[in-house]
């Protein structure tokens, strides 16, 4: 069986990515960092080991979002792409907003749900972890 492969990009086609194999890890994401830096009430993320993940075309401009941490993203139109922190040493974040076909990967569980917006309620049953979800 061929191992799984998914590409995406930013909005203007400059960046492009493939992900090969699946993620360690899918979440939802209601940290204030998250939530500002895609001016959005939450983001979906997808965790890969940094071997699983290939920019096909562009590179993604890094942003030092806090001491420990980079995001990347479009330079030309401002897609947000990527997370990396110290403190996940070899795996990079993609936001599955991202990806061509967004409904490939569904999130798991919610984290940093200590920082949701009241006003924000998913209809689902998935976990809520206060910070960063248990890594197995």
């Amino acid at each position: 069986m061929a191992e799984r492969k998914i590409d995406g990009g930013c909005q203007c086609g400059a960046v492009r990515y493939s992900l090969a194999g699946e993620p360690l890890m899918a979440a939802i994401c209601h940290c204030t960092l998250c939530r500002r830096a895609h001016a959005a009430p939450a983001v979906a993320w997808a965790i890969y080991k940094d071997d699983q993940v290939s920019f096909t075309q562009g590179q993604p401009k890094l942003y030092a979002s806090s001491a420990d941490a980079q995001r990347g993203f479009c330079e030309r139109c401002g897609t947000q792409i990527s997370f990396t922190a110290s403190f996940l040493p070899g795996l990079i974040d993609i936001t599955v907003g991202s990806l061509d076909d967004p409904q490939q990967i569904t999130p798991t569980l919610h984290y940093w749900h200590s920082e949701h917006l009241p006003w924000v309620r998913f209809a689902d049953d998935l976990p809520r972890y206060p910070d960063l979800p248990p890594f197995e």
